[in-house]
């Protein structure tokens, strides 16, 4: 048996998992929030407990110290040479990884290199990785990317209609994310519906306030939704998605913004929250939209209907599709966006099952039986993939 601790460092948090491999059971669990602001947040999950403080926590270093020393006090470990080994989850992996990698200085330097793609992430990443290198010297540290998985995407498909310098010299192409959680879904959906995977077509949802789709063939990702950076593909929580980039000279010209500001709104200021007025959370966007805010419908709207476009496109280029899987916060949870949805997609006879769509489960069919795709709800394990990753790239069964 061995214990992993599967991780996902942010600019200004740390969420883990502590699994045992290879049954994959979940030891404990938790994040770290607000790192380098005031009253950060601590929360941990163990043995049915959950234990939550606010505190200062000034570094990423801090953090990690924080959680080894509950491991050991909370008597969850009892000693840190229990932990075999570190996964780290990193954002973008550019065209350099193909694979998950057992990391080396080497690669260390090249991630944070490859922080030009993903500067949000990357860099935060790095810090993860190097404040779990100083906690737990010696211990392989293992990095599962979420681009990789998208790397099987035809050429076709990756590409952009623009100077094909800017591809050779910078990278610009689509690299998608979420890959991990694309993986974990679409495999756990070929298992579910009776597929072998190697003979398998499955669209994958995952709508969280980050958002997108994969189209997932056999096995492998033939396209998805997100561009070059997670911006791009369907309108989010505070993202918009795929635009006519003119807009961005129209607005220059309307109220003199400059590209960092532009970029920030397209970021942190649309999708939902630009849309409806209310907010990012799909819960404060369901509440008004009961009410009678008509604004909170269009930003549910707008969003399925770039959905079902993506679907529809996904659909004619696989082939036909097996199974629709809905995963992540929203689409787990919020029914009636999974309606709004798949009442679009009756022309493919795909049907709903309402009373299945409105019971709550973690994982279960809402398609009705006569549907000509079935559709799934199927909660995403990143935590798991990352685990299952660390153990294969680490050769710790050997």
């Amino acid at each position: 048996m061995l214990k992993i601790m599967a991780v996902n460092a942010g600019s200004s948090s740390v969420k883990f998992q502590l699994l045992e491999m290879p049954e994959e059971a979940v030891i404990a669990s938790g994040v770290v929030e607000r790192i380098g602001i005031n009253d950060s947040i601590y929360t941990i999950k163990y043995n049915g407990q959950k234990k939550e403080i606010i505190t200062d926590i000034k570094t990423h270093a801090d953090a990690v110290e924080m959680i080894l020393n509950d491991l050991i006090e909370l008597k969850i470990l009892n000693s840190l040479d229990e932990i075999k080994g570190v996964g780290n989850r990193v954002v973008q992996g550019g065209e350099f990884f193909k694979s998950s990698v057992l990391l080396n200085e080497e690669y260390i330097e090249k991630i944070s290199e490859l922080g030009k793609l993903a500067p949000l992430h990357n860099p935060a990443n790095v810090v993860g990785m190097r404040a779990f290198q100083k906690a737990l010297p010696g211990v392989p540290q293992v990095a599962v990317f979420d681009t990789t998985f998208h790397q099987t995407m035809a050429k076709e498909v990756y590409l952009y209609a623009l100077p094909y310098e800017w591809y050779e010299k910078y990278g610009v192409r689509k690299y998608g994310a979420h890959g991990t959680s694309h993986r974990y879904v679409s495999e756990r959906m070929a298992h579910l519906i009776g597929k072998d995977i190697n003979d398998s077509k499955i669209i994958v949802l995952h709508i969280g306030n980050g958002a997108s789709i994969s189209a997932v063939k056999n096995g492998k990702c033939v396209d998805t939704s997100m561009g070059l950076t997670p911006l791009g593909g369907i309108p989010m929580g505070t993202r918009c998605g795929d635009i006519d980039p003119a807009i961005l000279e129209f607005m220059v010209n309307q109220e003199g913004y400059n590209i960092k500001d532009l970029t920030n709104i397209l970021n942190k200021k649309s999708g939902y929250l630009g849309v409806s007025g209310v907010g990012s959370d799909a819960r404060d966007l369901t509440k008004g939209m009961n009410e009678g805010n008509e604004r909170c419908k269009y930003a549910f709207d707008v969003q399925a209907k770039r959905i079902v476009d993506f679907i529809a496109q996904y659909y004619v280029y696989m082939g036909g599709c097996d199974a629709i899987a809905f995963t992540a916060g929203v689409g787990e949870n919020v029914k009636h966006l999974r309606k709004n949805i798949i009442d679009r997609l009756s022309c493919l006879g795909v049907k709903l099952d309402e009373e299945r769509n409105d019971t709550f489960s973690d994982e279960r069919r809402i398609s009705a039986d006569d549907s000509s795709i079935e559709v799934w709800i199927c909660p995403t394990n990143e935590e798991v993939m990352i685990a299952r990753d660390t153990v294969e790239f680490a050769g710790l069964l050997k």
